[in-house]
């Protein structure tokens, strides 16, 4: 069976924001940035296990992936399915994020 990987609405407002915010200076590099993010998560296919535990959380099943100054932030709920819980600017504090209420 092969790995569902779901993109939560929270990290998908994330995309948003962040290729809006680049934009103003360059659309350019606003597409390849959103592209970076899907393409980083394409690992997560084969190697669920691909990122490491986020610290601030200390879980085995909420994991993340660093893209330039982004943290991909996703949840491990089985052998078969990953959802992306968000896309986070690593200057800033996790626990701000709305997505840490759900974990």
């Amino acid at each position: 069976m092969a790995l569902k990987i779901k993109w939560t609405t929270y990290a998908l407002e994330d995309i948003n924001s962040i290729a809006e915010f680049i934009a103003k200076d360059s659309e350019y590099y606003a597409i390849v940035q959103v592209e970076r993010f899907f393409q980083q998560v394409l690992i997560l296919e084969t190697h669920p296990n691909a990122g490491r535990r986020v610290p601030e959380i200390d879980r085995d099943d909420i994991r993340e992936i660093i893209e330039g100054n982004y943290r991909i932030i996703y949840k491990i709920y089985s052998k078969s399915h990953i959802d992306i819980l968000t896309v986070h600017h690593s200057s800033r504090l996790l626990s701000n994020n709305p997505f840490s209420e759900e974990k």
